[in-house]
């Protein structure tokens, strides 16, 4: 779409108290400093978005004379259409107008975005205005029509394996997605391999700790059954001497314990025969009738009695124990439990051989088990970083052939759109404009004034939009390739007051124009 400016009216617009410009292909003003020039390419600005030609709010009112109203109209005609815009001031209040019929404000905005995007068309009118935007407006701005490689296209220029793994990945994920699960399967596994590698070693340390047995498994175990074997056999011995010594022992108590009852009732014996029969009560000291003093003494007859057979079953008892233990035999195996306890001496070292070979066995298995779970997760880990490694490649491959398109674009301007972190290495996103391989920031106005001219024509080619562009300071620069679209040009003049040339292959007309102070 080609937007071309036909004519511009203005009715107290700063120091315009009333001016008509009528543009031609190439439009002329001229004048000494202050003098009116850039506020007759700023009511454009003004008009579409309410800024200057730098985006840059604005107040319009007039500040040396006195107006109830302020209005900017401005005649345009694109692909061929006419169409009559106009704003308005009038006591701090906004108005606005589409072929001349007053309108709501959402109206008019809706009208101005249809014709064209506000940053692509200040970038356009105005060569300086791309370089006030900030790094990451400029990149988004030249970039928004240049289409980002085709993952197959950057995938042609990497080597086998990385097209391989990212070709892969890439049916099932964004690469975006590849980036976030590999670096989060990264940084899990980083930390598991640093826990495996700790456990690899505690147990290769626990494993050279136990003592060496050199004796191998079913040997230790056949002489174990030897030793298990012998024990046995001796037990059988002195488990069934046990048995008799018991007894033996049994006996020999019992035949203790009935010859101390046997001595106890000998001491018994004098005081029993001693006893003196009284013939007076024991408790009220009365004297005894015969027949109570004979039955004291058939008392005491009595006793005498018991005591005696008491006494002789006591010495039969004995004497029959005595007779039990002379045929019972005392087994002394002092000699077999001392060869008992050499042989459990023995099997127990068995044992502990065989429990360290059985512990060495099975921490074998555990190192094994950790080893290849390291190297798993080691695998895995390696797999991740390869991964980023070559998302790594692909991006930058991705901004080399980026660079490449845009790079195409120009003739005399290079772009940097991308920087390298000298840390990881990744490409972070930046911008910056060179010409000749000078940075913006060092460029003199007129090689400014020439970049802004370059990049808004490849602006105007990619956006598919050509619109009016002013040059100012126009003196500045002696040479420039003649931009698309019409060209109005600021040319500073000593001692000249606000000029006015309107130039087209058929006609030049000059006007000369009384700016109020």
């Amino acid at each position: 779409m080609e937007i071309k400016f036909i004519s511009l009216t203005l009715q107290n617009y700063k120091s315009h108290r009333d001016l008509s410009v009528n543009f031609a292909e190439e439009t002329g003003i001229s004048g000494d400093n202050e003098k009116g020039k850039s506020t007759t390419v700023e009511p454009p600005c003004w008009l579409l978005y309410g800024t200057d030609a730098f985006g840059n709010k604005v107040d319009p009112t007039p500040l040396t004379y006195a107006a109830e109203e302020t209005l900017v109209q401005l005649l345009l005609t694109h692909d061929g259409k006419q169409l009559l815009l106009g704003r308005g001031l009038k006591k701090s209040k906004t108005t606005y107008y589409i072929n001349e019929v007053p309108s709501k404000a959402t109206e008019f905005n809706e009208i101005v975005e249809q014709l064209f995007d506000k940053d692509v068309f200040l970038s356009l009118y105005n060569p300086l205005y791309f370089f006030s935007l900030k790094w990451d407006k400029q990149r988004e701005l030249l970039l928004k029509y240049v289409p980002v490689p085709a993952n197959k296209e950057v995938l042609k220029k990497l080597p086998e394996l990385q097209v391989e793994t990212l070709g892969a990945l890439l049916k099932k994920y964004s690469l975006t997605d590849i980036e976030k699960i590999h670096k989060d399967n990264k940084n899990v596994k980083s930390k598991k391999h640093i826990a495996a590698q700790s456990r690899t070693k505690t147990l290769q340390e626990q494993l050279e700790n136990i003592p060496s047995v050199n004796a191998p498994t079913e040997s230790l175990k056949a002489e174990l059954a030897q030793y298990d074997r012998q024990i046995k056999e001796i037990e059988k011995v002195t488990d069934s001497a046990g048995n008799k010594n018991r007894i033996y022992n049994t006996t020999q108590s019992k035949l203790r314990g009935l010859q101390d009852q046997i001595e106890f009732s000998k001491e018994r014996w004098p005081a029993l025969k001693n006893e003196v029969i009284e013939d007076t009560c024991r408790t009220c000291k009365r004297l005894l009738d015969d027949e109570s003093v004979e039955a004291v003494k058939a008392d005491k007859d009595s006793r005498i009695d018991q005591y005696k057979a008491t006494h002789n079953n006591l010495i039969k008892q004995r004497d029959e124990v005595k007779a039990q233990l002379a045929e019972l035999e005392y087994i002394d195996v002092t000699e077999q439990i001392e060869k008992v306890r050499d042989l459990e001496t023995k099997r127990q070292s068995l044992q502990n051989a065989l429990r360290s070979l059985d512990q060495y066995d099975q921490l074998q298995a555990q190192v094994a088990a950790a080893e290849e779970s390291e190297t798993e997760i080691l695998k895995s880990l390696n797999d991740s970083i390869f991964v980023l490694d070559s998302i790594k490649a692909f991006n930058a491959k991705s901004a080399e052939l980026q660079a490449e398109k845009v790079q195409a674009l120009f003739e005399t301007l290079s772009v940097r759109l991308y920087k390298q972190n000298k840390g990881d290495g990744e490409y972070k996103l930046d911008f910056e404009i060179e010409r000749y391989g000078k940075p913006h920031r060092a460029f003199s106005r007129s090689e400014e004034i020439r970049a802004g001219l370059e990049l808004r024509e490849v602006l105007s080619k990619q956006s598919e939009l050509i619109a009016p562009v002013v040059i100012d300071n126009h003196e500045s620069i002696t040479f420039y390739k003649k931009p698309t679209g019409q060209l109005i040009t600021l040319t500073v003049v000593a001692g000249q007051e606000l000029k006015i040339e309107s130039n087209s292959e058929t006609d030049t007309i000059a006007v000369d124009i009384e700016v109020i102070e």
